[in-house]
């Protein structure tokens, strides 16, 4: 579940976070904390995100972060 991941994995994600939403401040990716929820409502509130669409970029970029993470480890593991 990308929730799990997110808050799992939130000290490795935070800078592409950062990158994915560049009005997020480093106070607001201290305060979400890797928590889903409070994510959701900054984008919410910094970009005028409805909580579905907040919820679905959320999913959809931690999926694709998922992916290439599952793609570097298996390229690594061939060599």
């Amino acid at each position: 579940m990308n929730k799990d991941i997110l808050e799992g994995q939130w000290k490795q994600m935070r800078g592409e976070v950062k990158s994915w939403w560049g009005n997020l401040t480093d106070d607001d990716l201290d305060r979400a904390a890797g928590k889903f929820d409070v994510l959701a409502g900054l984008l919410q509130e910094k970009y005028g995100y409805t909580r579905e669409r907040a919820a679905d970029e959320i999913d959809k970029r931690v999926t694709a972060y998922e992916a290439k993470m599952k793609k570097k480890t298996v390229a690594a593991s061939t060599k």
